[in-house]
């Protein structure tokens, strides 16, 4: 994690772990059995990567398990986009550029310039 990231709001961290995050990686599609027989280790690797992972049965996806913390993180994000999306209904959200120009301006992030 960067100095710039460690700097920006829960939120903004989210979102670019979501965006890191969005594929599922084949090493976390396992089948149930294999989850049912080695919980402990995957849970470890759940916790440890924050990814969620895909069980399978008989070949077929079927569920998603994932780390309480990384799940509680996504509904934080989901809430956050809400959130965004009501202040646009309402006509009370800000340009981007401005809150873009607010944070920059609140952790000191300098313009890049073009």
């Amino acid at each position: 994690m960067t100095n710039r990231t460690r700097a920006c709001p829960d939120f903004v961290r989210n979102l670019l772990s979501i965006e890191l995050h969005a594929m599922i990686a084949l090493e976390d599609i396992r089948s149930l059995t294999d989850f049912q027989r080695n919980t402990k280790s995957h849970l470890k690797r759940l916790k440890s990567t924050g990814r969620p992972g895909v069980l399978t049965v008989n070949g077929k996806a079927e569920l998603i398990v994932q780390d309480a913390a990384a799940y509680e993180a996504m509904l934080d994000t989901i809430r956050g986009i809400q959130r965004g999306l009501d202040a646009m209904k309402s006509g009370t959200a800000k340009p981007f550029r401005a809150a873009l120009d607010e944070i920059r301006k609140r952790h000191k992030i300098p313009r890049r310039k073009a």
